[in-house]
Parts: structure tokens; sequence; C-alpha cells
């Protein structure tokens, strides 16, 4: 897997990410059994991400599936491809025992939150983050 392709598409998501540091964030994801990382290619040219992480969830006694990432360049939008990570997420959430997926998306990215209505996903709970750095 490529860090630099891995970069680029974090940084398309809004996520400034050096090449170092996307290798080890590769690293991370591939030594955790619990998580998966995907890429996506047209002609050959990487074009999108999807991560996932499998998480035990409390409430419900179950494994629920997160998409902690998932970008696709706008040159390959428009083609399915989205459609094609999210569908290959269920299916690997499924495989791997998860009752359910979900996925967080930030409140200005209207198009996104249209394009996971769209592909079947409703509205959840409203998420509160706070950092915990200095």
């Amino acid at each position: 897997m490529d860090a630099e392709d891995v970069a680029h598409l974090l940084e398309t998501l809004g996520y400034p990410c050096a090449r170092e540091d996307a290798a080890n964030r590769i690293l991370a994801i591939t030594d955790n059994h619990r998580q998966v990382l995907l890429l996506a290619r047209c002609g050959g040219v990487v074009c999108g991400l999807i991560s996932l992480d499998f998480m035990y969830y409390l409430p419900l006694d179950t494994t629920t599936c997160r998409i902690t990432a998932m970008v696709v360049t706008p040159e390959a939008q428009g083609r399915g491809l989205g459609k094609q990570l999210l569908r290959e997420a269920e299916r690997r959430g499924r495989a791997g025992g998860a009752a359910r997926i979900e996925i967080t998306s930030g409140s200005q990215r209207t198009d996104a939150h249209k394009f996971y209505r769209d592909n079947g996903y409703s509205d959840g709970t409203v998420r509160f983050v706070k950092y915990l750095t200095a």
C-alpha cells in the first residue's frame, strides 16, 4: 500500500498528512486485526479509500463496524465508486460479525450526507467531541 496515495487521499478529505505519517497510520491499521484499510483504483490510479474499525458496543452487546474514513477523489466522483466502497464495507462488516455499520461526517459535508442517505444510511445521534491534547 503506497503511503503517498494514502496521504493524498487524506488531504483530499481535509486532513493534512505527510507521506511518513501515512506510512505510520497504515502500519497502525495493518497491525490491528480489528481494522481494515482499502484503496480503490481507477485505471491503475488510486482514487478512493475506506477504513473500518470493528468495536464492541456495550449498549447493544454487539459489534459495530465504524467507517473511520471514506474519500473518493473529485476526478473519480460520480462513477459509482463511493457506492462500491460502501457495499464492500457492509460486506466486510457482516463477515466480521458486526450487527450494524456507522459513519460520522462533519456537519458541513451536506453532499456527503445526501450520499449516505441515498445509500440507506439514516441520521443517527449527535456526536460531541472534546480533544484531550494540551
